[in-house]
């Protein structure tokens, strides 16, 4: 298992170069393009493209990331398509909340394969309490790709994970995600907005 602490210079020297994903139709895995009829709650936290994590903080006076899971593990199977992994594979998964005023309001799932950890995103594994969003959208050379949306239920494997530390009442939690690649190498992040958000 891979932890770290270390508080370098994030993913610096680092050339981006667009990359062929091997991709699968996300509908086919019930991830949509476009997002569908939305709460009108969450409408606009689902769609903004901007980082979220400047988007919470402007709404909150305590922002904090607590780290839950770290290390080698295998991708969910809507995952590996979108990082070229077969299903044996393991990747790099970093799962955290994201807090406003103590409180949870977001989960956030990212996963990468492993030689994208001896490259341009080494620094992931030293992130700790710090927001990955910060350093995604503050380095020039980092392309995201379009959003995609999913309602999740809970069979869905990310329910389950919120729901070992987060116990849920409600029966389905919305959720978005896009990958982002840096130097040709791409890094799926999936948001999963808790009815905590709702107030802020």
């Amino acid at each position: 298992m891979v932890h770290g602490t270390h508080r370098g210079q994030l993913w610096h020297n680092a050339d981006f170069t667009q990359q062929r994903l091997h991709t699968v139709s996300d509908t086919q895995r019930g991830w949509l393009s476009r997002p569908p009829a939305l709460p009108r709650s969450l409408r606009r936290w689902l769609c903004d493209s901007g980082s979220l994590t400047r988007r919470l903080k402007a709404r909150c006076t305590r922002f904090s990331v607590s780290p839950l899971t770290t290390g080698l593990a295998r991708a969910n199977a809507d995952e590996t398509a979108l990082l070229g992994l077969s299903g044996r594979q393991l990747a790099y998964v970093r799962d955290v909340t994201l807090r406003c005023d103590d409180q949870v309001v977001v989960f956030a799932h990212s996963v990468l394969t492993r030689k994208s950890l001896r490259g341009a995103w080494n620094g992931i594994t030293h992130l700790g309490s710090r927001p990955l969003g910060e350093a995604l959208f503050n380095n020039p050379r980092i392309r995201r790709q379009a959003l995609a949306y999913r309602k999740l239920r809970p069979h869905h494997p990310l329910f389950r994970r919120i729901n070992l530390h987060l116990p849920q009442t409600e029966c389905c939690l919305w959720a978005r995600r896009s990958v982002f690649c840096l130097a040709g190498h791409p890094l799926l992040v999936t948001e999963v907005f808790l009815p905590s958000i709702t107030p802020l």
